[in-house]
């Protein structure tokens, strides 16, 4: 039903590509593809395609001579050329399908590390980035945007560059090497700074040098006490129960945790049922329209947002239909299907805007609250539908009372937010930094966790507190927010401050094979835990959408700290293990449905996908 393993696991460590070496041979394509699992576990030769045949001395060193012609505008120093250190290269073929393997494209191919003038952005203009070249075959700009994947044990680095590569190295030697490099290079094209240990200090800050590096304390954090458990579990099959088209061009999915959910359109909005195996269709749209009952005045909302126990939606629309600032917020009577009022944004008098809105706490929607919480680029505030005197106030012409909050100095770059079971904030800015806020101000952040060199676009945080995920566009780092204080005793980065004792993050990343597939350049958007509003209950996946897919991973295996993924890595930990669902159209939001919804049909609550212009609902088999 649109589903498909990852496909990390089909390369095990093997002796295969070893043997071959040794003898000498080379096997043909169509040696290799006879078993989908035996032809994509190890590498294997094939004859042509520009490594299939034995290569002498002289027509590789031609081949280097010829590499800068081939290159092209390459800024090169003037002192005397070093030689260029030798790979194996390999090319995977085959795509997603059960012939895909690997060939062999270069039995020996330089590569190095070469700097080239910024010339597209003002900025950057005269900083020489950092670019990876191999041979004639391809030339990277050192950063997130080259998806890269490495492979300790086998000397070996997976990446991706109009296809899919793999540099194998001669030694252990050279290999390090080239990590080393990479890694300071890639800190260089990012924060244009030299990766020294003073400059990296002023970007990590003291506290955060070990947790950036991925040498944070207390890695027995990262276990789980039913780890045990699920290492015994067999890996289960997503079944698609529902599917179904939507009315109109869908822009966002808001789940309910009671009777509905609903798909925000841009003509209204449809009405869902929930139910144990999924979401579907309850006939029933209701019509946008201001106040006044001109529709034609409305914007396609943003978001939408439940309050006063799913009674309630308040509705997000930009200022300007490109714009993703909102001057208010309109709330609709779901009851009625009717716009009971268009709530205005002020502080003191003066009219601002807000980029989001978000519920007090995880389970607010579920209670009859009159409070809820904004974010603009540099305010975090708690907006309040009575006046400062608690009164309800006359709908006819609405002003939200700034409750509580602050305005902070310009260059917050504030982007997205999310809150806990108690109402604690935690929030992502463009700058990469994670802030955390306790219940008692947001004036401070209790803990700031750096930025790893890429705006954060979307963040979702457990309901106890103790976990963050924070999205960017081409991979998740998830946080652990637990510490031991100078007691003994644990506390979170919303209580207190961790620094640091707080352990690294774990980065969550397609496999390069995969990011081919979903297509290079595609953006990670909406990463999210699974939903739970009580105490006591565990959060079970986390899911994030990349253009026609989502990718899940299974939240306690990612906890394990011996998990296989994290064996043979060395500082910063990825995992790679997930779950891909393809939709044939790009995905505008994927979620999981509330905990409430596990049936007996699943262990797990449905997930649910939409697209612009259809929605599908999938469990986890028994």
């Amino acid at each position: 039903m649109g589903t498909s393993q990852s496909r990390d696991g089909r390369f095990q460590h093997s002796e295969s590509e070893t043997e071959s070496e040794d003898s000498g041979t080379e096997e043909s394509e169509s040696s290799t593809g006879t078993s989908h699992a035996s032809s994509t576990n190890s590498f294997h030769s094939a004859s042509g395609g520009g490594g299939g045949g034995s290569t002498s001395g002289a027509t590789s060193k031609l081949k280097d001579a010829d590499v800068l012609t081939k290159m092209g505008t390459l800024s090169l120093q003037t002192t005397t050329p070093q030689p260029m250190q030798r790979v194996k290269l390999y090319h995977h073929v085959g795509g997603n399908t059960p012939k895909a393997h690997w060939v062999v494209a270069e039995k020996q191919i330089g590569w190095e590390f070469l700097r080239e003038e910024e010339e597209d952005e003002e900025e950057k203009r005269g900083f020489k980035s950092w670019l990876l070249v191999v041979g004639g075959r391809f030339k990277a700009r050192v950063d997130d945007t080259l998806p890269i994947q490495f492979f300790d044990d086998q000397l070996r680095v997976d990446l991706v560059w109009k296809g899919v590569w793999a540099m194998k190295f001669m030694n252990s030697t050279d290999y390090k090497s080239f990590v080393t490099e990479y890694q300071n290079h890639r800190f260089e094209n990012i924060h244009f700074l030299e990766p020294t240990e003073e400059n990296k200090l002023k970007v990590f800050g003291k506290d955060f040098m070990l947790w950036a590096k991925g040498d944070g304390e207390e890695e027995s954090i990262w276990q789980d006490a039913e780890d045990e458990f699920e290492r015994k579990q067999k890996e289960k099959e997503l079944r698609e129960t529902y599917q179904e088209a939507a009315k109109s061009g869908v822009q966002s999915l808001t789940m309910g945790a009671m009777d509905n959910s609903f798909l925000v359109s841009n003509t209204g909005i449809d009405v869902l049922s929930n139910m144990s195996e999924g979401v579907h269709s309850k006939g029933v749209t209701i019509r946008l329209q201001n106040s006044g009952g001109n529709p034609s005045s409305y914007h396609t909302p943003k978001k939408g947002m439940l309050m006063q126990a799913e009674k309630t939606m308040m509705l997000l629309s930009p200022v300007k239909q490109q714009g993703p600032h909102a001057s208010g917020v309109s709330q609709l009577d779901l009851g009625t299907g009717k716009t009971v009022a268009e709530w205005k944004f002020a502080k003191d008098g003066t009219p601002i805007t807000m980029l989001d809105v978000t519920n007090d706490a995880k389970g607010s929607q579920l209670e009859s609250s009159s409070t809820f919480m904004g974010l603009d680029d540099n305010r975090l505030v708690r907006w309040d539908m009575r006046d400062k005197h608690g009164v309800v106030q006359d709908l006819s012409s609405p002003v939200l009372n700034w409750s509580e909050g602050h305005q902070f100095a310009k260059g917050t770059n504030f982007q997205c937010f999310a809150t806990t079971g108690d109402g604690s904030v935690v929030v992502g800015s463009r700058d990469g930094k994670v802030r955390l806020y306790g219940i008692t101000s947001m004036r401070q952040a209790k803990t700031a966790f750096p930025g790893l060199g890429a705006p954060i676009t979307h963040v979702d945080v457990t309901y106890d507190g103790k976990w963050i995920v924070a999205t960017t566009d081409t991979y998740m780092i998830l946080i652990s927010t637990v510490f031991k204080d100078k007691d003994g005793k644990f506390k979170t980065g919303f209580g207190g401050r961790g620094g640091s004792h707080i352990a690294a993050p774990r980065i969550l990343k397609l496999k390069p094979v995969d990011v081919h597939e979903v297509g290079q350049g595609q953006k990670f958007h909406g990463g999210q835990f699974s939903w739970i509003t009580e105490a006591g209950q565990l959060e079970r996946n986390l899911v994030v959408t990349v253009g026609k897919y989502t990718a899940i991973w299974n939240f306690r295996r990612v906890k394990q700290s011996d998990h296989e993924c994290y064996k043979h890595e060395k500082g910063l930990k990825s995992c790679y293990c997930y779950k891909l669902v393809n939709r044939d159209e790009s995905i505008v939001e994927s979620r999981f449905m509330h905990d409430a919804f596990t049936g007996l049909s699943s262990p797990e609550a449905p997930l649910v996908v939409a697209t612009p212009t259809k929605y599908s609902s999938l469990i986890v088999n028994q």
